[in-house]
């Protein structure tokens, strides 16, 4: 039986799914993308639910890239309970405003209480810029000192436009990638169509310690992209994330087995093990017995 591992979720405390409409008055993005009531908001709850559906071991928790420092630190101790209580099921992601001052120090805080990197940061919803990559210097040795890696919003410049797309484009973020070599980043949503130009010599060299995400494939990309980057950037850089609640954990992960064309020893890597060593996931003590 395959471990799965589903690197690229979002949860949210009730109270901001109870009270969506005061949030969308206190934060921009979060109005852009969760204005509209039918946009799907989960708890802790619900996750594990859909995990148990899906048959996912572990679900990977981001909060939100919310502009207020406050609000970051509010999201982090509703996701750091939440693993707590999870049993081994959720782990997560410290979210902090990368350019600000204390985005270090929250970071830092973050490690301590188990979170096991910092994302989803983006650059449109929380104001700074993948290519001026000086202001993110403190958060970025932060990472590195506490061998944690950055998972990061990546937009694709080309394209349909969709709520939360932004302007996070390959040509901006791998500015950030060449000012900071030595931190692992994961790229979110394949990295906005980065793997693609890895065919470039010095876009191979920038990329280095770059692995790619699959969140919200359906909305972006034909299937054929899972087998396309493995080809590419090898099976050891591709992890599969559905970016629940946007898209069923159980039908993409269906699809992924079903029409993602890899092998079996591609699966096995894409699924689980290479988010057990990008992110140091522990799995639960019930799936080693397995195991």
């Amino acid at each position: 039986m395959r471990t799965v591992i589903d690197a690229h979720v979002h949860i949210f405390p009730p109270e901001i799914v109870q009270r969506r409409a005061e949030f969308c008055q206190r934060d921009r993005w979060f109005a852009e993308l969760y204005s509209d009531p039918r946009a799907r908001l989960a708890t802790a709850e619900d996750l594990v639910a859909s995990m148990d559906e899906a048959g996912i071991t572990v679900s990977i928790a981001a909060g939100f890239p919310w502009s207020d420092p406050g609000l970051c630190a509010y999201h982090n101790e509703y996701l750091a309970e939440a693993a707590q209580r999870s049993a081994g099921r959720i782990a997560w992601l410290a979210t902090v405003v990368p350019h600000q001052r204390q985005a270090a120090s929250e970071a830092e805080r973050c490690f301590q209480r188990g979170a096991s990197g910092v994302g989803e940061l983006n650059a449109d919803a929380q104001g700074f810029a993948w290519d001026e990559p000086g202001a993110l210097s403190d958060l970025v040795e932060t990472c590195i000192s506490a061998r944690r890696p950055i998972m990061a919003h990546v937009s694709e410049p080309l394209g349909h436009r969709y709520a939360g797309k932004g302007t996070a484009w390959p040509q901006r973020f791998v500015r950030f990638l060449e000012r900071f070599p030595d931190v692992t980043v994961v790229a979110a949503h394949w990295g906005g169509g980065l793997p693609f130009y890895e065919l470039m010599p010095e876009v191979a060299v920038a990329t280095n310690n770059v692995v790619y995400d699959s969140a919200a494939s359906t909305y972006l990309y034909r299937f054929r992209v899972f087998r396309l980057v493995v080809d590419l950037v090898g099976q050891q850089r591709v992890l599969f994330a559905s970016d629940y609640p946007v898209l069923r954990q159980k039908r993409f992960l269906e699809r992924v087995q079903r029409e993602g064309s890899l092998t079996e020893s591609e699966l096995r890597a894409v699924l689980g093990e290479n988010a057990q060593r990008i992110y140091g996931v522990q799995l639960p003590l019930v799936e080693e017995r397995d195991t």
